[in-house]
Formats: C-alpha cells, sequence, structure tokens
C-alpha cells in the first residue's frame, strides 16, 4: 500500500499539545477506559507509560467534552482465561465504556470475543494474529496491521535490494509467529527462493542448548537469509546461537522482539548488521511522532518502539470515538469508530473492512538496519535515513 496515499488530512486535534500540557480537567464525572495489559510483557512497561502520557495529554485537552478519561488497566496474564477476567473486571467493576489493548496473539482472540459478547468495543493495539478480525467480531478493531502485513515492506526490500537466493526461516510456534512464517513461506514460493529450512521452535523450551539442537540442520547447506519471528528474549538468543555458529547468512527479523532497544543493549556487537521489519519509526514523520518520541525519552531516558506509539494512539483514537460519539452506549462508540479518519504518531488510522479483515487499520511497514548498535531505516526510500549496509562477511566469497 502505497505511503502517500494514506496520508489524508483528518482529524488532527491538537496533537502536539497532547504531548506536552499537564493534566488539567473540569468535570467530576470521569469516563472509564479500560486497558488489557499484561505486566510481564517484554514491552509492557512502555506501553503503560505511553497509555498515561497519553492519557495525561487528553485530560489536559480538555477530556472528553470536559469530562476526565480514566485510564484503568486490567492484567490478562498472557493468557485465555486471564483474558476474559480481565474483561470483567473492567467492564463489571470498573464500568469502562471501551477497551483498549492486548498484547499477546496466543490470547487476544478470547479477550476480543469476550470483550463481544460484552458489547463493549474493543480496539486491539498489539495482538497481530490474523484471525482477530476476521471471527465477525462487531465490537472488535485494530489499530496495528495483521501478522501477514507485518513483512510488508521487508519483502519489497529483499527484492529490490537483497535478492536472495536461498531463505532459512525460525519461528515461535505461537499464532504471531506461524502467521509470519506462513507469510514468508508464500513469498519465498512466490519469487523463486529456495527455503532450505523451517523450524519452529517452542518458547518455553528456549535455551542456547536447544537452539543449538534445532538449527544444526543450517550448517550443512547455509542460506543466503535466515528470517526470524521472535519476541525480546527468544531473538537475543537466536541471534547470540547463530552468531557462534558463524553463518555467513544476512539475519532478519520480523519485527517484534528484533525492534526493541533492549535488543541492541543484550544482543550487543552480534545484532549489528541485522535487518528487521518495523512498524514505525520517529523519521515517518507522522503527526506528533517525533514530539511523542522526544517526550518519551525526556521522560523514562530510553527510545520507544512501534509498541510504544501503538500504546499511546490507541489511546488519542479512543479519546476521539468518545467525543465523536453521541453518547457512551456500545452502538454509538461503534458508529464512531467506524467513521474515524484521523492522524496520529502511529500513522493515519481508518478502519477498513473487505472480504479478509473486517474493522482493520493499516499502514505501510519500515524496515529497519542495526548499524554501529542503532537502529536505522532504510526502507522505504522516501523515510530511509541510510542506505542498506551489507554485512562484511555476507556473501563474502
Amino acid at each position: 500500500m502505497d505511503i502517500t496515499r494514506r496520508l489524508f488530512a483528518g482529524s488532527i486535534v491538537g496533537i502536539f499539545a497532547w504531548i506536552v500540557l499537564p493534566a488539567v480537567c473540569c468535570a467530576s464525572d470521569e469516563i472509564v477506559l479500560g486497558a488489557i495489559h499484561w505486566k510481564d510483557f517484554a514491552y509492557a512497561e512502555m506501553m503503560k507509560n505511553s497509555y498515561e502520557m497519553a492519557a495525561e495529554a487528553v485530560n489536559a485537552n480538555g477530556g472528553i467534552k470536559g469530562q476526565p478519561l480514566k485510564l484503568i488497566t486490567a492484567d490478562d496474564r498472557g493468557h485465555r482465561r486471564g483474558g476474559e477476567q480481565a474483561v470483567d473486571e473492567l467492564v463489571k467493576t470498573h464500568g469502562a465504556v471501551m477497551l483498549i489493548g492486548g498484547y499477546s496473539s496466543s490470547n487476544t482472540l478470547y479477550t476480543a470475543m469476550a470483550a463481544d459478547r460484552h458489547e463493549v468495543p474493543f480496539l486491539v493495539t498489539t495482538a497481530a494474529d490474523d484471525r482477530i478480525t476476521q471471527r465477525r467480531l462487531e465490537n472488535v478493531f485494530r489499530l496495528n496491521p495483521p501478522a501477514s502485513a507485518y513483512t510488508n515492506g521487508l519483502e519489497a526490500f529483499m527484492l529490490e535490494a537483497v535478492r536472495p537466493r536461498s531463505m532459512a526461516i525460525i519461528y515461535e510456534n505461537s499464532p504471531y509467529g506461524t502467521s509470519g512464517a506462513m507469510k514468508m513461506m508464500w513469498f519465498g514460493r512466490e519469487n523463486d527462493i529456495e527455503l532450505t529450512a523451517i523450524i519452529p521452535y517452542f518458547r518455553e523450551r528456549a535455551r542456547q542448548d536447544y537452539f543449538e539442537r534445532i538449527l544444526t540442520p543450517l550448517k550443512s547447506r547455509v542460506p543466503d537469509v535466515i528470517y526470524m519471528v521472535s519476541y525480546l528474549k527468544d531473538a537475543v538468543q537466536l541471534v547470540n546461537t547463530i552468531r557462534g555458529m558463524q553463518l555467513p547468512a544476512l539475519l532478519c527479523g520480523g519485527a517484534g522482539g528484533f525492534t526493541h532497544y533492549k535488543f541492541i543493549e543484550t544482543a550487543a556487537d552480534t545484532g549489528n548488521g541485522l535487518v528487521t521489519a518495523a512498524l514505525w519509526g520517529p523519521e515517518t514523520d507522522f503527526a506528533g511522532a517525533r514530539a511523542y518520541y522526544d517526550a518519551y525519552v525526556a521522560r523514562f531516558h530510553h527510545p520507544p518502539d512501534y509498541h510504544g506509539v501503538e500504546a499511546y494512539s490507541a489511546v488519542l483514537v479512543a479519546a476521539e470515538a468518545l467525543k465523536k460519539a453521541r453518547n457512551h452506549q456500545p452502538e454509538s462508540i461503534r458508529t464512531a469508530l467506524a467513521r474515524i479518519e484521523m492522524e496520529t504518531p502511529f500513522g493515519p488510522v481508518q478502519f477498513d473492512s473487505d472480504e479478509t479483515f473486517e474493522r482493520q487499520n493499516w499502514i505501510d511497514p519500515l524496515v529497519f538496519q542495526i548499524v554501529d548498535g542503532q537502529f536505522r531505516c532504510i526502507w522505504p526510500e522516501p523515510l530511509a535515513t541510510r542506505s542498506f549496509a551489507p554485512p562484511a562477511y555476507w556473501r563474502a566469497e
């Protein structure tokens, strides 16, 4: 999807003021926005910080038609029953009129079903399982793209700049990992890229000895590219293991753990040269993107990635829908969400439905490369801050 085609002039409601002003509101009746949170998620702190920044900004700008927005989180504990209980707690106990959140693909589909049963609009911020917006759940909208779209930019970059002859795919055996791996398998087959190995792994077994054992087949036939779909801890272990095996393949990540600043810190030199799909960076120059990034760094002393800006933007979208709704009944909020056309730091937001996905927002993914211990945008060319730097060992004769 062309980036420029989605950059329409929507509702830009004092977005820079929202980021920097202190929270002030004038009415006493609070409107509760519930956030489905998972405190043990690798990005939980970043997302909670971003939720709170956005809620403060909304209230600094007058709240919801003069009423304060009250953000309440509930921990889904990363599993199905926890998600259902979190929905019950937020709706029944705290009176949330709308929900945001949903981190792990393995349980968010069930959380979405629970929200739909409660007739409470739920804006998914992060969980990427394709099925979440394929199950005719009329209360469920999604801000982030589905997993099958995460690599659109990476695929274009590969065809243009890498032109791989062979590829191995390693992925977490979960809905998120499987969706991403399947998309890359089809990409390989459609473009005559030989798939030399397809290796799923179980996250609960992820240790160095386990990875060394299951990755042994890569030694016998080293591919041009090794593509990985993992969260943070596994991503670091995988890269360290592959580098230790001295395989001269270009390492590519499918977003997830490969975009976290802690990946660079933990992987250190072994991460240099890695290329990864990414959903956002401050260089996108979307409305408020740089201001959000700078404000986050100033406040928390480390950079946010796309998980943080998804959380921040989800609150802005929810607030805009609550302002535009005739009342705070589910039908009115759903109607307002369906009509949203606005710019956020994450990018343009508009929920589309077609024969495959319903109430799904779309963005154009980016490609980053780690160069000298920093993420650099290398694709698409209009947003690139530097060119692709092939690692010295890759395709060395």
